[in-house]
């Protein structure tokens, strides 16, 4: 399998920044809206066929939101398994929160792997820090935004670790929690996209098609996870994908991949005997925000009553 691409060959993602939008152009955008719509159905559609192969989809490369070189290396060497049909899944994922020891190597691979702007505060996946001080029914929780997270690794762009702030005091309770896209079964980033550019592939995740996003962020409003953020640079809205350009050739995630304890668990739901199968019926899982009615398809093991 081949390897991650190393820190050294990708760095903060260096794009032509688009015009600014101004109202004009983007009533225009909406008066096209029909079109657009129309154009992103069929690339949905291109989705679900089993006839295409997942490099000939339409308008992949943006959905994947790689850069070009990762995209077309994605493409070039496809992992050799015979007889595999990428299209024939029901993705899902698990997250065994007892395990999470807070490395947060899941995500320094994301970002290499996705292109994601190498700073603390853009980021596809995270882990929040959840402590219960002694006598305390409330929990203290921190990510690798904090200043203090931010400082403990001198301020790096490429390195984040949770600093020891609790070694002198007496802690009742504490753990880790990932967090990513939930690639809800009724995403209501979906539902609130003007222009189609959000949508829901047949195997499961949800992907963005940045040629026809315009940058309204209605989506990352309308996510009650925090999943989805704006980058400037491309002037797009951005998410995990799950790694689809991996997934989709037999790979697990980058975040799956270089996880040392086995915190998370990718697999397919409609295989019995996949891992994420086995996961979800063998433990007591819960999703997060249940009555939000968004039916995510990341099950937890071990969450705590104030992990949202």
């Amino acid at each position: 399998m081949k390897p991650l691409i190393s820190e050294e060959t990708v760095t903060t993602l260096k794009t032509k920044a688009e015009p600014a939008l101004t109202r004009r152009n983007f009533l225009g955008l909406l008066g096209k809206g029909v079109a657009m719509a129309g154009a992103v159905i069929g690339a949905g559609r291109a989705v679900s066929s089993e006839s295409v192969g997942v490099h000939e989809v339409v308008g992949a490369k943006r959905a994947f939101q790689q850069n070009d070189e990762q995209y077309a290396e994605s493409v070039r060497n496809p992992p050799k398994i015979p007889n595999y049909n990428w299209n024939d899944r029901q993705w899902a994922m698990g997250v065994d929160t007892d395990r999470c020891i807070g490395c947060l190597r899941c995500m320094e691979a994301c970002k290499m792997e996705n292109s994601v702007q190498m700073d603390a505060n853009h980021y596809r996946t995270w882990v929040e820090r959840y402590v219960y001080l002694e006598g305390s029914n409330n929990a203290i929780v921190d990510s690798q935004t904090d200043p203090k997270n931010i400082e403990n690794v001198g301020g790096s762009e490429t390195k984040f670790r949770f600093d020891n702030r609790y070694k002198n005091v007496k802690v009742d309770k504490a753990f880790f929690v990932p967090k990513l896209c939930n690639q809800c079964e009724h995403p209501s980033c979906v539902q609130v996209c003007p222009t189609g550019a959000t949508f829901k592939a047949k195997d499961g995740p949800v992907l963005i098609d940045t040629t026809y996003c315009i940058g309204c962020q209605y989506c990352v409003q309308a996510c009650p996870y925090g999943a989805r953020s704006f980058n400037e640079a491309r002037g797009t809205a951005e998410k995990c994908n799950w790694c689809y350009h991996r997934i989709t050739k037999g790979l697990n995630p980058a975040c799956v991949e270089v996880c040392p304890t086995g915190t998370r668990i990718f697999g397919d739901r409609s295989d019995p005997q996949s891992p994420v199968s086995l996961f979800i019926r063998n433990n007591h899982v819960q999703v997060l925000k249940p009555e939000m009615g968004n039916a995510p398809n990341v099950f937890y093991k071990g969450t705590d009553k104030e992990v949202v």
